[in-house]
């Protein structure tokens, strides 16, 4: 199914809930203050933020000013463009990691249940359809779970899993795992990390170590520190990766389970005050449930099928 086609199917309960309130102010509005207070306050509760929601509707007056007629439906094209052109303009946003200059290290980063083990399994799988030749590395030593769910993602794409017993140091295992990569010329190396509370001091600071050695053996121009986000978490997921981003250089972003999320402004939210893109956007469980994160087909995605009537703003 073409990424579109999923995003529409797997956004239907997220565009019930959050965006067709917002798209169905536009039918038969007549762009009031009443409109624009409405509009900012659903943009605030589906966690776009106080100051982008503010920002959103101040350039939405300046568009009907400039107008001076404009209808509801004309004007919910022109918050589609926004929205898109907004997170188009992060560098990146969208693109899927290539590996022009092989090996590509992906770190891996989160707090527990974001769904860190599932994207690394399903980006090793993805790697495997461009035939290029992947290891993992089950570097959450702390859970005797976290590496039997590698494990199975690993024999479920046919991936070499690089791990140690439980309690190792995990930085021991992203080390043995580099020498895999580089002993079997592998194109990727996908180093799963344990679920990291951002606020726990000493183990961001074990996650520093872990980079730390695989910069001194590769080099950071080959490293990609990628925080995967539950985007049921909103805002929080916000705090985190403004926490993950102090600690360690993020190069992109993941977000998962984004058809279980009424709050469809968050994405708009990462976007806007991290300025870190987002490469891929995960709508299920299944390996092929991870989809690069295109921004016009999210906004398009996000508002259609939402009436938006024809009533004209003078």
């Amino acid at each position: 199914m073409a990424f579109f086609a999923k995003l529409r199917e797997g956004l239907k309960e997220v565009r019930a809930r959050w965006s067709g309130g917002i798209a169905s102010l536009f039918a038969g509005a007549s762009f009031d203050d009443a409109f624009w207070d409405e509009l900012e306050e659903k943009l605030i509760a589906g966690d776009v933020g106080v100051d982008l929601s503010a920002a959103l509707v101040a350039d939405l007056k300046r568009e009907v000013r400039q107008r001076g007629s404009i209808t509801g439906e004309e004007l919910k094209k022109v918050f589609v463009s926004m929205v898109a052109g907004r997170l188009s303009a992060i560098e990146g946003m969208g693109r899927a990691f290539t590996v022009d200059d092989p090996p590509l290290i992906l770190l891996m980063v989160g707090v527990n249940g974001s769904g860190k083990t599932t994207s690394a399994g399903k980006l090793a799988a993805q790697f495997l359809r461009q035939e290029k030749k992947v290891v993992m590395a089950a570097a959450d030593t702390f859970r005797a779970a976290a590496t039997e769910q590698l494990q199975v993602w690993g024999e479920r794409a046919g991936v070499r899993v690089v791990a140690q017993k439980q309690g190792s140091d995990p930085a021991a295992v992203a080390f043995d795992a580099w020498q895999a990569t580089k002993a079997s010329n592998a194109d990727v190396l996908i180093v799963d990390t344990a679920g990291r509370l951002h606020a726990k001091h000493n183990l961001m600071e074990e996650l520093k170590k872990i980079y730390r050695i695989l910069e001194r053996e590769a080099g950071a121009d080959h490293i990609r520190t990628v925080l995967v986000l539950d985007a049921v978490m909103g805002q929080n997921g916000i705090a985190q990766a403004t926490t993950f981003n102090r600690i360690l250089p993020l190069s992109a972003l993941i977000l998962s389970k984004y058809d279980n999320t009424a709050k469809g402004g968050v994405v708009l939210s990462i976007a806007d005050d991290l300025k870190v893109p987002i490469r891929y956007i995960g709508l299920g469980e299944g390996i092929e449930d991870l989809s690069p994160f295109d921004p016009d087909e999210f906004a398009s995605a996000l508002m259609e099928g939402a009436a938006a009537g024809g009533n004209a703003a003078e």
